[in-house]
């Protein structure tokens, strides 16, 4: 359901300066997983635990868009900023 409300969304919705920052974010730890793994700094079990994460995260984030008219709120944005500082601390420790 959640991917259906993303497809409806507008070029407005979808590039919303708050949804850009979450998925901005999720994209840039996700690359950073991935060089932990190709670095051999992180085991791919330990990635696929901080890919499940994101995965939540993201899927919170397109909850909450589908929500509030397609865009998120500062409140959403503060709330999924804390989950994804939370998975940024468990990568390259």
């Amino acid at each position: 359901m959640a991917g259906g409300a993303m497809a409806n969304d507008t070029q407005w919705q979808k590039n919303h300066p708050r949804r850009e920052q979450v998925n901005g974010r999720l994209a840039n730890q996700n690359a950073r997983i991935h060089q932990e793994v190709k670095e051999g700094e992180m085991s791919r079990g330990q990635a696929a635990k901080l890919h499940s994460e994101d995965h939540q995260i993201s899927a919170e984030e397109r909850t909450m868009a589908s929500h509030d008219g397609g865009h998120i709120t500062r409140a959403d944005q503060r709330a999924l900023n804390q989950q994804e500082n939370a998975v940024s601390k468990q990568i390259g420790r």
